[in-house]
């Protein structure tokens, strides 16, 4: 796979993640947390982000197949997908896609907060599953599903560096540079949005591919 393919794939995955968007309900979550804490659960959370995201490329396309599910049509549902998301971020909301207000409920016990809300779905939700498969789509080869760990790696840093510097990077922005960051990401991501749309249904309509 090429540098900017990968760089590209970075991107789309920063955006839809978005962890600085989701700083409010980290702090929020780990209210009352000594800084050990918070450090083991940040670890916590960006090894379980990169194993969702490595799973999902991995075998992600076997259980397309296996519901008979073509690349086209997952393509144009995944789109339609992160196009959601896109939206919510650009009017500055926690999308629905990403939490249910019972998911969010879960925060407030305390349990496995680290796998649960926060990495899943809070951080790798449907819409970063879903980008990380069409990703191995386009990319079928072993070593092009191998080269997926280096954009989910990165990401999975990002945001342990992120949540370990939760604190200062609130106090910093403060909740309008947070919202000003979210709805920049969410313009990002829906263009990409626009683009497996596109792609989608070019293959599942080959004439529009021919109009010109």
């Amino acid at each position: 796979m090429e540098w900017s393919s990968l760089l590209k794939i970075t991107i789309a995955l920063f955006a839809i993640v978005n962890p600085i968007g989701s700083l409010p309900i980290f702090i929020s979550a780990t209210e009352g947390w000594s800084k050990q804490q918070r450090t083991k659960t940040a670890r916590t959370v960006a090894i379980t982000v990169f194993t969702v995201l490595m799973t999902a490329a991995l075998i992600g396309n076997g259980i397309l197949e296996f519901f008979g599910i073509t690349i086209p049509s997952f393509q144009v549902g995944g789109g339609i997908l992160l196009m959601l998301i896109a939206i919510s971020m650009m009017h500055g909301k926690q999308s629905g896609t990403r939490q249910t207000p019972e998911e969010a409920q879960t925060m407030a016990e305390r349990q496995v907060i680290a796998v649960v809300p926060l990495s899943i779905p809070l951080l790798a939700g449907p819409g970063a599953i879903s980008s990380i498969i069409m990703s191995a789509q386009q990319h079928s080869t072993f070593w092009g599903h191998a080269s997926l760990a280096i954009p989910a790696l990165i990401v999975a840093i990002i945001i342990w560096l992120v949540l370990q510097l939760a604190d200062a990077i609130t106090k910093q922005l403060g909740t309008i540079g947070i919202n000003i960051v979210t709805r920049l990401m969410g313009l990002i991501l829906a263009a990409m949005a626009v683009e497996f749309i596109a792609h989608g249904l070019t293959g599942l309509f080959p004439q529009l591919g021919a109009v010109k």
